[in-house]
């Protein structure tokens, strides 16, 4: 007796998968939103800001530029003045995991 229903469901969806994943490698396909799962920047407080920054061993001045913020963000950023806007969280979170993506 053959199964059917979710394991032919489920190999179908795999199948499925691998093929968008052949084609998106391939050049013949686009991600959409639907078909990434995007999950919102971590939030970043003053520590973590200085953190990153420190790990990069850098001057306020040049992890503004680095950034393309002004001095004046950095400082509110690290003295909890001012809050990273997402976009910004992005941005240092890739300076946070791969600092010399931002450097080189």
């Amino acid at each position: 007796m053959k199964r059917k229903g979710r394991t032919t469901s489920a190999f179908a969806k795999i199948k499925a998968g691998l093929e968008d994943a052949i084609a998106f490698h391939a050049g013949d396909r686009q991600l959409t939103v639907r078909d990434v799962e995007l999950k919102p920047p971590a939030p970043m407080g003053a520590k973590e800001v200085l953190a990153v920054r420190t790990r990069m061993r850098v001057s306020q001045a040049a992890f503004a530029r680095i950034l393309n913020v002004s001095p004046r963000t950095v400082q509110a950023w690290e003295t909890d003045a001012r809050r990273p806007s997402d976009a910004a969280l992005k941005l240092l979170a890739v300076a946070k995991a791969h600092p010399e993506v931002l450097l080189g």
